[in-house]
């Protein structure tokens, strides 16, 4: 995890077309790694790795502050416009073990739009994808992240009042994840606080689960 008074974490994208996964990716790692449009079709059709540079300020190891890097694996959606599912698990697998292999994944982030409904049927397809991924123990390293944050704003809602409000669906599926989620705001006025909020948000999810790792050979 740590060397030298530094740490890298590896997070993993996952979730619908056009749910907001690149632009995320761009907000966490405060960068533009990632081809991120209004498309009337998927953008992402294979996966792809950007990587923050040491951001300090997040973590510290026997009283002294580490640099942690942040890594990226930003995936196919799926459904996919034009790829099947078994080319996005075959795309995503083949990546998991070349980008992270041995390191590990700290984290999957599924990434949902807070202002689309969770529907069973889309449930289904998004975790059944998590599952086949990650194997069994896929709830202990996967946290909900919701875009479009702004939107349940101007709906004049607190982020409490939505989830007390949203669907079984969603609710149950929070509830697999012991209750990690994140919200995030692509179109922040100040994408530095944006970012360095959701990061440590990140940061105690991990320390709860003591930084352990799912290996990929």
């Amino acid at each position: 995890m740590s060397n030298d008074g530094k740490m890298t974490l590896n997070l993993l994208l996952l979730g619908r077309t056009q749910s907001g996964k690149s632009a995320s990716g761009n907000t966490l790692l405060g960068s533009f790694d990632f081809a991120s449009y209004l498309s009337p079709c998927s953008v992402t059709t294979s996966c792809s790795r950007g990587n923050s540079c040491h951001i300090s300020g997040l973590a510290r190891r026997s009283g002294s502050k580490l640099a942690v890097q942040v890594r990226i694996l930003d995936t196919p959606g799926y459904p996919h416009s034009s790829l099947s599912k078994e080319q996005v698990r075959q795309e995503v697998k083949s990546a998991l073990a070349q980008h992270f292999g041995e390191k590990g994944l700290h984290l999957a982030l599924l990434v949902l739009r807070a202002d689309v409904p969770l529907c069973e049927e889309e449930d289904d397809c998004t975790t059944q994808l998590v599952q086949e991924l990650l194997g069994p123990k896929w709830k202990d390293y996967t946290a909900i992240l919701f875009t479009h944050a702004d939107q349940v704003e101007k709906a004049k809602l607190n982020r409490e009042e939505y989830l007390r409000t949203a669907s079984d669906t969603l609710q149950k599926l929070i509830k697999s994840v012991q209750g990690k989620y994140i919200f995030i705001d692509n179109h922040a006025t100040i994408l530095k606080e944006e970012n360095l909020t959701a990061l440590r948000k990140i940061m105690e999810f991990l320390r709860q689960n003591n930084y352990q790792t799912i290996v990929f050979k």
